[in-house]
């Protein structure tokens, strides 16, 4: 397969401006028709061609300055066409080109640029999309004026477009138009288009200076009702924007529109948000309280783009970051604002530990500003997104509140309206702090996951030497590592909880900055025994090799200061309560930790988010980054062995917990939200002794909400086949109708630990509602088995890397972008035991070797392979 590699090092500006773009799109299944009118400006002193860019798109005409162009041939000059750029001459250094082509959005399965799915046409422009619906310079740091004129029949009475609407009117053919401008310069991957037939909601919003602006929601048609808590969770976010960042809306009109049929989880468009329904449609019977805070979330996310995107965007995808994980940031901190700082900060963690990490330890290491892709939709991972959001959470933990506001603010000053890279944002941030960054923005060339390592010893005079280091491991890319600029929240205390600083003053306001190789303080405390908590509310993305004693851990607990620590204290006996029946299975769990546990129960008997919070045990995936050759089996039998112990050794204080939740009607706020959460934990406990079952099957029958049911059938997951199986069957039946509670449905089939799953999932896949055309449906069924039915995806005999393998080798026919993503956890094998390496690198070598694999797949499995190789 040829393949072309681009390197963020090759960056050339732009030859040419375009400073406004005049669309008149036709719609029409097969024949849309999209004429394109480009004022054009030559930057600088060349002569070179214009070269734009269109994925197999036709010319049905061009002209420059209304003279009409030909194409070249043997005897005259004329413009150049390929499969991927359009090549004209020109002479002028101003001119307007013309351009008209045909696209088919009905056979568009792919998703990306116009595609008409679901009964509505709609698009997909990032990050290279644009040029599938016409020729441009499809690159973020080309910034236009746009004025688009929709037309289409009268059966898709919506037609929308980015900006404000400045006219629309009745055509004489059974067809309507609505014309649209916006303003705002911005790059093709911000242009939308939706028409369709919806309901709609709508709503106003009067902003800091006085301004009203329209919000529209529209939604499938009978799904109104599940809209309102997402219109209410966007006036809340435009309301948080204002008074946190200062950041007004600047358009007259914000829409968003949901759909079913859509590659990402949502799209910030410039004044028109396109969104996967499952990151709006919410309500009790539908929703659980996840599906909820995620609405919020991801609304929250797309609308503060609106500056943190697209009033300042990337100068090129390499620069990605710059973009999403600061909107991850602020939206982790809307969240907290919102619901709980607790609970949104394990949830991040967990993400980080789980899926980042692991990311970092593969063959897709990347800095979370990459050097080189081959696919640029590949670039949408969780080390761009999640870890750079901890980059920019380690610049607020270091300037603060204030000085990072100041920061932004100068940020917005020098930037708006431009096309600008990392570098810009680390310079805004240095102008409001005397910190030297310069070290700190080594974060962004880095890749790999850093350890610090803690060490302690006790002198004669009653000293305690407490030393911090770091060593970031070679990763696939970089074998050379340098060392990072870290904020290490700390705490020190003894047995009793008393909390010492140190002699040097080198842990200030709590907190040490581990700059260079290793650090190192004394404390005096003689006769007692002190714990350092380490990276305390996880404050650098990092791992921490922490030996303490399992009554350490609990003092922890006990007496830590962040409830963040005492959780992760819980977290890290749990993993070492696993790793001893790893090695000794069969082994039982010394009783002083269960009366540990049991005494912690009790402590936080009344605190029921730290509780709920506490009585998770590690996940396999999370389990899996503090290990290496792992023996899947060994680990999931391990896993599970502890779990049964668990709940056997301290069934009586679960059940005081589960009992002294009063049942009541449901509400969505975080006290009510605290309760189902701890509620529906202690039950996957308890579900996992027979004596017990009659409790999942009474949440299941008197639930009043899908946060209860479907924790009810998560816990089935562990009862009898036969209940579960019958509790599935009722869901199935109440649930047929609406797609996204059937892919929940889906999901809990995908992720049962039965050796007939792959018979199960056959099965799904031909199922009435399942079609692949659908990413969310596809996710739910391949991707749930993939990424976490960890024993079955795993299976010594290698049928489980094979199923996915088949399934991938079909989908990426159709959609590369989510067979891309799918493939991920065949790739992450080098943590994995020789018999599994060798397993799962069969399957990608029959990927590998398949004709007519796309760029999107090859890049990451040719990658894996290539990973570790000679």
């Amino acid at each position: 397969m040829s393949v072309q590699i681009k390197r963020r090092a090759d960056y050339m500006p732009p030859a040419f401006a375009i400073s406004t773009v005049d669309l008149h799109i036709t719609l029409h299944p097969t024949e849309t028709r999209v004429f394109s009118s480009l004022r054009i400006k030559r930057q600088g002193s060349h002569q070179d061609a214009l070269v734009l860019d269109g994925d197999n798109l036709p010319v049905n005409k061009t002209s420059i300055d209304g003279i009409e162009l030909s194409r070249k041939s043997d005897n005259s000059p004329g413009y150049v066409l390929d499969e991927s750029s359009l090549t004209i001459p020109v002479e002028s250094d101003e001119f307007t080109l013309e351009i008209e082509t045909t696209i088919a959005p009905s056979r568009n399965k792919a998703l990306e640029g116009l595609y008409l799915s679901g009964g509505a046409y709609c698009t997909q422009c990032e990050a290279e999309g644009f040029r599938r619906i016409t020729f441009f310079m499809d690159r973020p740091d080309v910034l236009s004026v746009y004025t688009v004129t929709v037309v289409g029949d009268t059966s898709f009475p919506m037609l929308l477009s980015n900006g404000n609407p400045i006219d629309k009117g009745q055509l004489t053919n059974g067809q309507h138009f609505v014309k649209w401008h916006d303003p705002h310069p911005k790059p093709c991957y911000l242009f939308a288009l939706v028409a369709g037939d919806f309901d709609m909601l709508s709503d106003t919003f009067t902003t800091a200076s006085g301004k009203e602006v329209a919000l529209e929601l529209y939604v499938d048609k009978g799904k109104q009702g599940q809209g309102t808590f997402a219109l209410e969770s966007l006036k809340r976010a435009m309301k948080w924007d204002e008074e946190v960042f200062g950041l007004e809306y600047d358009l007259d009109i914000y829409m968003i529109v949901a759909v079913d049929f859509f590659n990402m989880g949502a799209m910030e468009n410039k004044g028109l948000n396109v969104f996967n329904s499952k990151f709006v449609l919410a309500d009790q019977n539908t929703a659980t309280d996840d599906d909820f805070f995620n609405v919020e979330a991801v609304i929250a996310h797309e609308y503060f783009h609106n500056w943190t995107g697209n009033r300042v965007t990337c100068r090129d995808w390499f620069q990605l970051s710059l973009k999403e994980g600061l909107t991850v940031f602020r939206d982790q901190q809307f969240s907290a604002d919102m619901t709980s700082e607790l609970s949104n900060r394990i949830k991040h963690v967990r993400v980080m530990r789980e899926h980042q990490f692991a990311e970092d330890a593969s063959a897709m290491s990347h800095p979370i500003r990459p050097d080189e892709v081959i696919e640029m939709n590949n670039f949408y991972t969780v080390t761009v997104y999640d870890k750079g959001a901890e980059v920019i959470r380690m610049f607020h933990t270091l300037l603060g509140p204030d000085g990072f506001r100041k920061g932004m603010d100068e940020y917005f000053k020098r930037h708006d309206g431009q096309a600008v890279t990392c570098d810009d944002f680390v310079s805004a941030m240095q102008s409001a702090t005397s910190l030297d960054l310069s070290q700190f923005a080594r974060w962004y060339s880095q890749s790999g996951t850093p350890i610090i390592s803690v060490k302690q010893s006790k002198l004669d005079d009653g000293k305690h030497t407490i030393t911090l280091s770091q060593h970031t491991p070679a990763t696939s890319e970089q074998s050379e590592k340098h060392p990072l600029y870290m904020p290490i929240k700390m705490e020190v205390m003894d047995e009793d909880g008393v909390q010492y600083t140190d002699n040097e003053a080198i842990i200030n306001d709590g907190m040490v900055i581990l700059d260079k190789e290793s650090v190192s303080f004394t404390i005096d405390a003689p006769n007692k025994t002190l714990t350092p908590v380490v990276l305390g509310n996880f404050s650098a993305p990092a791992k921490v090799n922490n030996e303490l004693p399992t009554t350490s851990l609990l003092t922890i607990f006990k007496y830590g200061k962040d409830a963040f620590n005492r959780w992760d204290a819980m977290q890290s006996i749990y993993n070492r309560c696993i790793s001893e029946l790893e090695r000794a299975p069969g082994e039982a769990i010394d009783n002083d930790i269960w009366a540990g546990i049991r005494e912690a129960i009790v402590r936080e008997q009344d605190n029921v988010e730290l509780l709920g919070e506490c009585l998770v045990i590690p996940s396999f995936e999370t389990l899996c980054q503090s290990r290496t050759s792992i023996n899947v089996q060994t680990l999931s039998a391990a896993r599970k062995a502890f779990c049964s112990q668990f709940a056997q050794h301290l069934e009586s204080s679960l059940l005081d917990v589960f009992n002294s939740i009063e049942s009541a009607p449901y509400a969505y706020n975080q006290n009510a939200v605290n309760q189902r959460r701890c509620k529906n934990v202690v039950l996957a406990h308890l579900a996992r002794l027979p004596q017990h079952e009659s409790l999942v099957i009474k949440q299941f029958e008197q639930a009043d909400n899908m946060t209860d049911t479907l924790g009810a059938l998560r816990c089935a997951q562990f009862c009898q086949r036969d209940t579960f199986d019958s509790l599935m069957a009722k869901f199935e039946q109440k649930w047929s109708n609406d797609p996204l509670v059937l892919d929940k449905w889906f999901a809990l089939h995908a992720t049962q630990a039965s050796k007939d799953i792959f018979a199960t999932i056959t099965m799904l896949c031909e199922h009435p509602q399942f079609t692949m055309s659908n990413p969310n449906r596809v996710r739910s069924v391949i991707g749930s088995f993939a990424f976490y039915n960890s024993e079955m995806f795993h299976a010594l005999d290698g049928s489980g890397y094979k199923f996915v393998t088949d399934y991938l080798l079909k989908l990426d026919t159709l959609n590369p972008q989510v067979a891309a993503r799918i493939v991920t956890p065949l790739t992450q094998w080098q943590g994995f035991a020789v018999e599994h390496q060798t397993l799962m690198k069969e399957q990608l070598g029959r990927l590998l070797n398949h004709k007519g694999l796309s760029k999107d797949v090859f890049e990451k499995v040719s990658k894996s392979l290539a990973y570790g190789a000679d």
